[in-house]
């Protein structure tokens, strides 16, 4: 039976999976956790929005009827090439004759001093958990002393203005407005900040200026403070403090700034990379060299189509047709018939600004 090892649980793998179930292939996903989680709702789970059971789904119970499909419950350290193994840290050697690297993203600090300390990334479920529990621990703290609480305590600062950050600032909002009006929170909400903060001159990058001017608008109107066209130099215990000098009282930053392959599992395969440090992949998603092995999802610099020179976004909609090609791909090989390219197909993108806004945005520009 031909062996389908796919490293990682997130959208790439899992769909990359499902497109194996029930063909003459046998599938084991590994991942060094036994759920998936939906990303996209991180920053509910994060603010008190969604409970973390709400995004996150065991994955042998999405496999449980696949006979096909088994979960190995491990962290990958490498790939042995020379056997056609990956190797995990429990010492296990799983045998592949295909192998889909669907690993994911860290977050991305840019080399500033403290943001890896500090700051509370939002790319996995424990993140989401430990910015909720440090967040409701200072609206507590903020409690405690309602007429005068320490500087920056109720100072929520976001680096980052794409999609998470902009959603996250908008959720904050909500919390921060449940708190006081349903929740019996004693503390001033006009005392409470929030600060979004880019290096960029506006607000989601990604959008149309126009969606990028109503999202500023609405964020304004919200009372988010914005801090535009500024960098990062530093991050304490305590404090932000910026390129231009000002500093920011602060016992809460959210980092929204970016994703790397840095530290993943596609870091330590020895695989050439391209630019963006990203696995570099063929046209059809296979690794250069390696007809055998894809590439898929953040792991990877997935190519937008053939006569494309774009590069696709680090999204869950590219992880998910990335890894159902890929394990169309690995069937393809398995007959013998020719491997076929990438193409990206655009269904738009979107962004919440709390629970009463939201930007949508369609590639025919609707």
């Amino acid at each position: 039976m031909h062996r389908v090892v796919i490293v990682g649980a997130g959208f790439g793998g899992l769909n990359a999976a499902r497109t194996l179930v029930g063909e003459p292939v046998d599938v084991t996903i590994v991942d060094q956790r036994n759920f998936h989680t939906f990303q996209p709702l991180l920053y509910e789970v994060a603010t008190a929005g969604l409970e973390p059971g709400d995004v996150a789904y065991p994955v042998r119970a999405i496999f449980g009827r696949a006979d096909n499909v088994r979960f190995h419950f491990a962290t990958v350290t490498g790939v042995d090439w020379e056997a056609g193994c990956v190797v995990t840290g429990r010492g296990d050697r799983l045998p592949f004759d295909s192998l889909i690297v669907a690993s994911g993203a860290t977050a991305r600090f840019f080399g500033i001093p403290g943001a890896a300390e500090h700051s509370f990334p939002l790319y996995t479920l424990t993140d989401a958990r430990r910015l909720r529990n440090h967040m409701l621990r200072r609206l507590e703290e903020g409690d405690d002393n309602p007429e005068g609480p320490e500087e920056g305590l109720l100072t929520f600062v976001v680096v980052g203005g794409g999609p998470t950050g902009v959603e996250v600032a908008g959720a904050i909002a909500e919390l921060l407005d449940v708190a006081v009006r349903q929740d019996g929170f004693r503390f001033d909400r006009r005392s409470a900040r929030i600060i979004l903060i880019d290096g960029l001159d506006r607000v989601l990058g990604p959008f149309e200026p126009s969606a990028a001017d109503y999202a500023a608008r609405t964020l304004a109107g919200r009372d988010i403070e914005l801090r535009l066209g500024k960098m990062v130099k530093t991050i304490g215990d305590t404090f932000v403090e910026l390129e231009d000098g000002e500093r920011i009282p602060t016992r809460t930053v959210v980092w929204a700034g970016g994703v790397t392959v840095e530290g993943t599992v596609a870091d330590r395969l020895g695989a050439p990379v391209a630019g963006s440090g990203r696995l570099e992949v063929e046209p059809d998603l296979s690794l250069p060299g390696r007809p055998q092995v894809y590439g898929v999802g953040d792991a990877a610099a997935v190519p937008w189509g053939p006569g494309d020179p774009r590069t696709c976004p680090q999204l869950a909609q590219v992880a998910i047709q990335s890894g159902k090609h890929a394990g169309r791909q690995v069937l393809r090989r398995q007959k013998g018939q020719p491997t076929v390219p990438f193409h990206y197909r655009d269904k738009g993108i979107m962004a919440t600004i709390g629970r009463r806004a939201a930007i949508t945005q369609f590639p025919n520009g609707l």
